[in-house]
Order: structure tokens, then C-alpha cells, then sequence
């Protein structure tokens, strides 16, 4: 059910596509999953017609099918999908990286060995919600100190699809074994202020990525 703050004056349809999109983006509802309005409607604590009218939102946003006669689905995500995702972020987080190692500020710094560092004992622990917390952070805190609006905002509106890949791609922790090394070799490339160094990494990263995607195709949770 929806915890409703007395605080917050959004419309209940805005409560409630944000709910569904975040439960679809991080595998609560798992791809293909048939997103029955009754059910999800008794869920949430809300009438059909906020369910209804966030399906056909999502729809827009590619995030849900819409089946003449069988109903609404939480849209798969094929291994071409994640590769294509990756393809993007590689030349963006690239060039991010390249700004950052002459432009990130001492502090910035400090907050993206923090976010390491915990990203490492999530990695060791096997803790997958921290594990894509702080993966998510580290490379925020790089794009962030970029300094380039343009870039940050042609970032942020990837970001859903990077939050649906992390969830779906560390569904297997295995798959981030060499994960720290990788995000080491950016961190001190930047650190050195080595601009190529650091997009250098950065693409060896997501190259792997892309490798593995490849290599295993999309093994997400199942129905």
C-alpha cells in the first residue's frame, strides 16, 4: 500500500505512476510480468483508475506493453537493449571522465574514494542494494565534476534505463568480481589529472560490461 504523507500535495496519479515506474526500473516487477489493475489497484490501496491511467504513461515511456486482449506487461529488456544502453553510456561517461580528471574539485574527490571504498565491502559481502548505491554514486560524482551542463543533462535522462540495466545486470553479484579493479584504475587516472588515462578506463569498463552482456545474454530474475 502506498504511504501517503500528509505533507506531500501531489495528485494520487503522480503518486502512483512514480510507485509503479520505480518498482518496474529496479525488478520489483520483473519483465513480462502481467500488471493486473485489480491486483495492483488492492496493492496499493488506491481505486483502478490511477493504475489505469499510469499504465498507459509507462506505455509512452516504453516501460509497459499493452496487448489487445491480453492485457498490459512490464516490457523485457533484450540483451541488444542493455548493449545498446552500454554503447551510449560509454562515449558519455567517457568524455565525463576525461573533464573530470583536470576539473574535479579536491573534495569531489574524497566523497568518489568514499564511494568506492563502500562499493569494494558491498562487492566482498555480496550486499546487492549497496552495491548498486554506491556504483551508481561513484559515477555520478564523476559526471557531476564534469562541469559541462550539457553533458549532465544529456546523462540524466539515461539514467532510468542505467538503473533498470544495474538491477538487472547485478541480479548475478559474480558479475562484478573485477568491478573495484576497474573502478580503481578510473578513480587514479583522474586523481593523476590524466584526462586520456581516464577515459581510457572508463571505456575498458563498460567494454567489459558489454562483454559479459554479450557473452551471458539478459539473466535477470525470473517470473
Amino acid at each position: 500500500m502506498l504511504n501517503f504523507d500528509i505533507q506531500n500535495h501531489r495528485p494520487l496519479r503522480e503518486m502512483v505512476y512514480e510507485e509503479l515506474k520505480m518498482q518496474i526500473l529496479t525488478g520489483a516487477i520483473v519483465p513480462g510480468t502481467r500488471m493486473m489493475e485489480v491486483e495492483l489497484a488492492q496493492e496499493m490501496g488506491v481505486s483502478r483508475t490511477p493504475i489505469r491511467e499510469a499504465i498507459r504513461k509507462l506505455e509512452k515511456e516504453g516501460l509497459v506493453n499493452i496487448e489487445p486482449r491480453r492485457g498490459a506487461y512490464a516490457s523485457q529488456i533484450s540483451t541488444s537493449d542493455m548493449v545498446e544502453i552500454l554503447e551510449v553510456r560509454q562515449n558519455m561517461e567517457g568524455l565525463a571522465a576525461f573533464f573530470a580528471a583536470s576539473r574535479m574539485q579536491p573534495e569531489k574527490m574524497e566523497e568518489l574514494k568514499e564511494a568506492s571504498s563502500k562499493y569494494n565491502d558491498a562487492v566482498t559481502s555480496g550486499d546487492i542494494e549497496n552495491m548498486i548505491k554506491y556504483d551508481t554514486k561513484f559515477h555520478r560524482i564523476i559526471v557531476e565534476s564534469c562541469n559541462n551542463k550539457i553533458l549532465l543533462q544529456m546523462i540524466e535522462q539515461l539514467q532510468e534505463l542505467v538503473l533498470r540495466f544495474r538491477y538487472i545486470y547485478y541480479d548475478n553479484f559474480k558479475r562484478a568480481e573485477h568491478m573495484p579493479e576497474e573502478h580503481a584504475m578510473i578513480m587514479n587516472a583522474i586523481a593523476s589529472k590524466d584526462a586520456e588515462a581516464a577515459r581510457e578506463a572508463a571505456d575498458v569498463h563498460i567494454d567489459r560490461l558489454k562483454e559479459l552482456i554479450i557473452k551471458e545474454g539478459v539473466q535477470g530474475k525470473s517470473k
